[in-house]
């Protein structure tokens, strides 16, 4: 009996033993358990803060690339302005730079026409000298060939307008002038220091038919006036370009450099 009391008594020992140190392991898993989910929790808190600052980041950065994407239409928007106005300011620029090149070839058109007469304001100024003689009233005024005679050389006096032989004689030479320059015309004028322009004008015709009628100078070259001659008298021819034709070289001469 005693022996069964102790067996039983070993039993019931053990299994408190058994018994206490299950509960202890369970105890001891619980507290494992607890650990690990504050763990789980701590993590996930964590987790839960990064995810709220990266949706924060990726917000902002949705937005710079939004204000990014405005600025590069806005920039691109600007440059096809630019090309634009550039293209515009160019042509401006192309036609300004065709119309200064008319111009200047207009200018030069002009420049050779008056270096054309200038040239041959010289050639007359030589025939004029070499056929009137070195003593021979000869000047240029204004790219014209001035030659200046007497009243009384060429009329015997100053208050007469018929031709003396010796006057017939100069004007011939006068003549021979203006054939080989046949580009150039003649204006007569009779001076008067009275004021008195009848008598001048007169002369100046005379010499104007003259030359016409017996030296068969062409009457659209030739022009005949009296003038005041500002206390001079007597008879003053002036050989130049005649200005129509001279306007119509200039024309045809900027029409060619267009």
């Amino acid at each position: 009996m005693m022996r069964l009391l102790l067996t039983l008594l070993f039993v019931s020992i053990t299994v408190s033993q058994v018994t206490a140190q299950r509960k202890s392991e369970l105890i001891a898993e619980i507290d494992n358990l607890k650990s690990e989910l504050d763990s789980v929790k701590t993590e996930l808190f964590t987790a839960k803060k990064i995810e709220k600052a990266s949706v924060v980041k990726a917000e902002a950065l949705e937005s710079q690339v939004n204000e990014l994407q405005d600025a590069n239409a806005t920039l691109l928007t600007n440059l096809n302005n630019f090309a634009k106005v550039s293209n515009k300011n160019s042509d401006i620029a192309n036609s300004a730079m065709a119309s200064l090149q008319a111009k200047e070839g207009q200018l030069k058109a002009m420049k050779d026409a008056i270096a054309k007469n200038d040239s041959t304001a010289i050639v007359v100024l030589t025939n004029a000298k070499q056929t009137l003689g070195e003593n021979a009233k000869i000047a240029v005024s204004n790219g014209a060939v001035v030659i200046s005679s007497s009243l009384a050389s060429l009329f015997g006096a100053d208050t007469e307008s018929t031709l003396t032989e010796e006057g017939k004689a100069w004007i011939e030479k006068i003549a021979a002038i203006l054939n080989v320059n046949p580009e150039v015309a003649l204006t007569v004028e009779g001076l008067s220091m009275t004021g008195d322009l009848d008598l001048p004008g007169k002369q100046a015709a005379t010499i104007a038919t003259v030359l016409q009628k017996d030296f068969a100078i062409a009457p659209e070259r030739i022009t005949s006036l009296g003038r005041d001659g500002n206390l001079k008298e007597g008879i003053s021819l002036k050989l130049g370009p005649s200005y129509q034709a001279f306007y119509l070289m200039v024309k045809e001469n900027m029409k060619s450099s267009n």
